[in-house]
């Protein structure tokens, strides 16, 4: 069917049409937009259309977010090696500046 299209919230509708909040709920006053009240929210309707469009947007920007958790993904591994490699240099220092340890044979006091 050539009307079909999805009922958006208004925050969805926000990111959408990249427009504040205060707007749309102007533009549902002004019925400047087709919109429904249902369950204590305002729905407004987007066409076919648009709908192609709102999907490709938002699976760019899934993508976006994919790719840069990806990358802060690997930064903290190569970071959390980095500290690992220093923890154990910090362990052969400290170990280099104490006397080796005292062994005791049985019987003998210390």
């Amino acid at each position: 069917m050539a009307n079909e299209g999805i009922w958006l919230s208004i925050n969805e509708y926000s990111d959408y049409r990249g427009i504040s909040i205060s707007t749309i709920r102007r533009y549902i006053k002004a019925s400047q937009v087709k919109s429904k009240f249902e369950n204590g929210k305002y729905y407004i309707y987007v066409n076919e259309g648009n709908l192609e469009r709102y999907q490709t947007r938002k699976e760019s920007e899934n993508l976006t977010h994919l790719l840069k958790i990806k990358e802060l993904e690997q930064k903290n591994r190569l970071l959390m090696e980095e500290v690992n490699e220093l923890k154990m240099l910090i362990n052969i220092y400290e170990q280099k500046n104490e006397p080796p340890p005292l062994i005791l044979e049985a019987g003998d006091q210390a």
